[in-house]
């Protein structure tokens, strides 16, 4: 099924940014969610009507998570589920950055199964399917392999560096580099250009569904804050935090981690 699932996540993937990219980001419509939530534009919900047609008419049976939909508990019920963030990065999208992307997975029974990231303004498309490898572009990938937190270039933002959030209060010596797009944060680590990422913050799983899969699928690691186990599908679909790494680099920060 993974494999069946991942050439539907593609074509969806490559219509979505035919669709984005037809709005100019500066000139599109925006406005704020409720309750401080964050910009969504006519694009982002453009997107989702794209997806949720497209997705849902070749699944019926799949049950339906997306940031720009309305949530219920429908999806609760389906062994199968999309999760979907129309547009991963919207503020960059906003700006007339080319690092949002388009985050397409599918879970199945709270295992992410298949998975796209997809950067149109990049032309990087990562994919992968659960016991397949992960892939750039139709190229394979893998995680990195660096053991020492000292060496490690990690993708945070400067919140997560404070002081308390650290063992013993002092906050490892790595570098720290940033993106705004969580899905291409765990991409990047996924392709060995950094060695881990992670977010201290209350994690949605449409942001990270899947990116965490392509991660693994790299031969890397990826759990909440506390090294938990991510299981999707949740009644209330956030995460505590997210970490992603090389295989030992993962264990190294969340051990790190206060």
């Amino acid at each position: 099924m993974p494999v069946h699932d991942l050439p539907l996540l593609i074509d969806a993937a490559r219509m979505a940014g035919r669709v984005a990219t037809s709005f100019t980001g500066a000139t599109a419509k925006a406005w704020d969610k409720p309750g401080g939530a964050g910009p969504v534009t006519e694009a982002d919900l453009a997107v989702n009507d794209l997806l949720q047609s497209t997705l849902r008419l070749a699944r019926p049976d799949y049950g339906w998570l997306s940031e720009e939909t309305e949530d219920g508990t429908a999806r609760l019920k389906a062994d199968r589920v999309f999760i979907v963030d129309p547009i991963d990065g919207t503020r960059s999208f906003v700006e007339g950055s080319n690092t949002w992307a388009h985050s397409i997975a599918v879970a199945e029974r709270g295992q992410i199964t298949a998975a796209v990231v997809y950067l149109p303004m990049r032309d990087k498309l990562y994919a992968a399917a659960l016991g397949q490898g992960a892939t750039l572009n139709g190229t394979p990938i893998r995680a990195s392999g660096e053991c020492t937190v000292q060496n490690m270039t990690v993708l945070a933002a400067k919140p997560a560096l404070l002081a308390e959030h650290w063992q013993g209060g002092a906050t490892p010596t790595f570098k720290r580099s940033y993106r705004p797009s969580l899905a291409y944060r765990l991409s990047l680590v996924a392709e060995g250009r950094y060695d881990g990422m992670l977010t201290i913050r209350p994690t949605w799983e449409w942001d990270i569904a899947a990116g965490t899969l392509i991660v693994t699928e790299a031969g890397g690691g990826a759990s909440d804050r506390k090294a938990a186990q991510l299981v999707y599908n949740n009644a209330d679909p956030r995460f505590d935090g997210i970490v992603a790494g090389s295989a030992c680099g993962h264990g190294l920060l969340t051990q790190a981690l206060a």
